[in-house]
């Protein structure tokens, strides 16, 4: 056996230990659809060896794009944001290399594409902080995460209500590393799963039992409460490419209940203090008095 075989299965050996230990300490990939994501993702990125890929998606969680600094700043005109997470990759003749995140990088020449989630507007990180501390109160936690560009969020109940006066708990986790206007849409997208009845009923909230709706038309009736909501706040984003892009896909909305949409949407922006809606003057008493 020649050295330079007995290098690569030296490295071999290191590599596989290393892999089997990540997937054990992380425990991801445990179902067939993690699975079939993952290989998926291998597929997307062939600026990288197959081993090098499941490597940053163990890491990171949700990763699109990545690259070296070298190569996000000769091929993009991009630099890496300052306290930016690198990433670890195996290399040849060196222990390990850095890459980054697209989210992490600024660059003239980065396409749009580039980006799963991209929104513009005026919201900012203060807006956020208030958006967190109005939910905070109403029982809904929101919880950061540092995930990789293709996952934005999620909503689950971590408790029920416990009556019809008391509100159930709820958890929104969110893709730190996204701008404060595509966390906005993030924020209308997962209360929106609350406020249509996907989550279960809570009649605290008025909210109804709607959990046996199918994936799709859940996903589409979340959409278009977020895109109410954003783009009434003056943000645009990519909900508005999801709704054409459906619409031309199919002839009919199938059975999404608009009466639930627009009233989620309403639901969401009282909560988190959007909105100027028309005011009325109070009712007057009436002074009733029956004929005798």
């Amino acid at each position: 056996m020649y050295p330079s075989d007995q290098l690569d299965m030296f490295d071999a050996e290191n590599a596989r230990t290393l892999l089997d230990r990540l997937l054990e300490d992380s425990r991801l990939y445990k179902d067939s659809k993690d699975y079939i994501q993952l290989l998926d993702f291998i597929v997307r990125m062939p600026n990288f060896a197959p081993f090098n890929a499941m490597l940053l998606q163990i890491q990171k969680p949700g990763i699109q794009f990545a690259a070296s600094k070298f190569d996000w700043h000769s091929r993009f005109g991009a630099t890496v944001n300052e306290g930016a997470r690198p990433l670890l990759i195996l290399w040849p003749f060196a222990p390990v290399a850095l890459v980054y995140d697209v989210v992490d990088v600024v660059g003239r020449d980065i396409p749009e594409d580039a980006h799963c989630f991209v929104a513009h507007g005026p919201i900012t990180e203060d807006n956020i902080q208030e958006f967190w501390r109005r939910m905070n109160k109403k029982s809904i936690i929101a919880e950061g995460v540092d995930l990789g560009d293709g996952v934005a969020g999620s909503i689950s109940r971590i408790a029920s209500p416990l009556d019809s006066k008391t509100r159930g708990v709820y958890r929104i986790k969110f893709n730190t590393c996204h701008s404060p206007p595509v966390r906005f849409v993030t924020i209308a997208h997962e209360l929106a799963h609350l406020f249509l009845g996907h989550l279960g009923v809570d009649r605290a909230w008025n909210v109804t039992e709607r959990r046996r709706v199918d994936h799709d038309q859940k996903e589409l009736e979340a959409e278009s409460v977020a895109y109410l909501v954003s783009k009434r706040s003056r943000v645009e984003s990519k909900s508005e490419t999801y709704l054409s892009d459906y619409v031309g896909k199919h002839d009919a909305i199938g059975t999404v209940d608009l009466y639930q949409v627009t009233r989620a949407a309403g639901q969401i922006e009282s909560l988190l203090g959007l909105g100027a809606h028309t005011r009325f003057d109070p009712a007057k008493k009436c002074d009733f008095r029956p004929y005798k």
